[in-house]
């Protein structure tokens, strides 16, 4: 996005913009949204764009993004959201780009999105990695976070408020998947994120790329076995209308990461504060409106026998398989951080 197409262009200081490089350090610019000239830097009320790629009706939308800009908004701190949903500011590598050069303040990203820019944070992305989304939250409440991200931010700039699971995802196909062997001569659906390819083959699964709106008619046509995606994403595309049974392997968190550039440097001490509570109130949110919605959606398929639900997945094997394939194929720093997030769930 060039500065001239800011929802806010007409409130912001407009600076030469610089573009992420691949996954090279990253020098940030600041654009600040203002208002009151007559403020000092302390108390200048403050205008924040939040950009996210998830539709209304969406947990993530209803009681994430909502809980943030509810919260902000309220709080009288001199601070106001304003949300771009349904990747309306653009996709998630433009998004990176524009919190980073700060044409976008606020983001919502998956982890494998943003390990184009520091790969290290994709794990967070790995199979097996964290064990459900309480694992996630702990994980980043402790100490055992900091270095990643931290080190995140020193190589882009980019500041992190907090992160939620998006919900479990499972495997679906025409046939039941209960342990690693189930998958051989399968074609299974992933997104072409490096970190999801790299699960595939950690799982044992023949990987094959499709785009997301065209999963569907991949499945009715039996272009493709299977996929993997959450039980609110798989009910609300009809993909168990093609499908006839959901394992359920939980084999990842859908790890999203509530991002901010630097103008997080700019807003005072209360912004910061009530931003940073903003979050993880809104953390809680979705993670009880994920459970909520995946034990509904599971029992009505249960009521129904149809797409059937397989509960007896052997998770030890599958963990096992992807424990060892990751500690043989990560890189030094990668496999650090994947050791780190399994140390906080012994």
């Amino acid at each position: 996005m060039r500065p001239s197409q800011h929802p806010h262009s007409s409130t912001r200081t407009t600076r030469p913009k610089r573009t992420l490089a691949g996954a090279a350090a990253v020098i940030p610019l600041l654009a600040l949204s203002a208002c009151g000239d007559d403020a000092d830097s302390d108390s200048e009320a403050v205008t924040l764009t939040l950009a996210h790629s998830y539709n209304e009706g969406q947990p993530m939308v209803d009681c994430g993004v909502a809980t943030i800009e509810d919260e902000v908004n309220g709080a009288d701190a001199g601070i106001t959201i304003d949300t771009y949903g349904s990747s309306s500011l653009g996709g998630d590598s433009d998004r990176i780009a524009d919190v980073a050069s700060g044409d976008i303040d606020i983001d919502i990203q998956g982890a494998s999105a943003l390990g184009a820019v520091y790969e290290p944070i994709s794990v967070f992305d790995a199979a097996y990695a964290f064990d459900d989304a309480e694992h996630l939250r702990a994980f980043m409440d402790s100490s055992a976070s900091e270095d990643v991200i931290a080190d995140f931010r020193d190589t882009t700039g980019i500041h992190t408020l907090g992160a939620w699971s998006a919900g479990s995802r499972h495997f679906t196909a025409n046939d039941p998947i209960r342990e690693p062997d189930d998958l051989s001569g399968l074609q299974i659906r992933f997104p072409g994120s490096p970190q999801y390819l790299m699960n595939a083959q950690a799982l044992g699964a023949n990987a094959t790329e499709v785009a997301f709106e065209e999963i569907y008619l991949s499945l009715q046509q039996g272009a493709v076995d299977g996929q993997e995606n959450p039980t609110n994403i798989i009910a609300a595309d009809n993909i168990d209308e093609v499908q006839d049974y959901v394992s359920l392997t939980a084999h990842q968190q859908n790890t999203n990461l509530v991002i901010i550039g630097e103008v997080w440097d700019e807003l005072n001490d209360e912004q910061q504060q009530v931003l940073t509570d903003s979050v993880e109130m809104a953390v809680d949110q979705v993670a009880e409106c994920i459970a909520d919605q995946e034990e509904e959606i599971l029992d009505e398929w249960r009521s129904e026998g149809s797409p059937e639900v397989v509960e007896d997945v052997d998770l030890d094997a599958f963990r096992e398989q992807a424990f060892d394939y990751f500690e043989e194929n990560f890189d030094d720093e990668s496999l650090t951080v994947f050791e780190s997030i399994r140390g906080e769930a012994e």
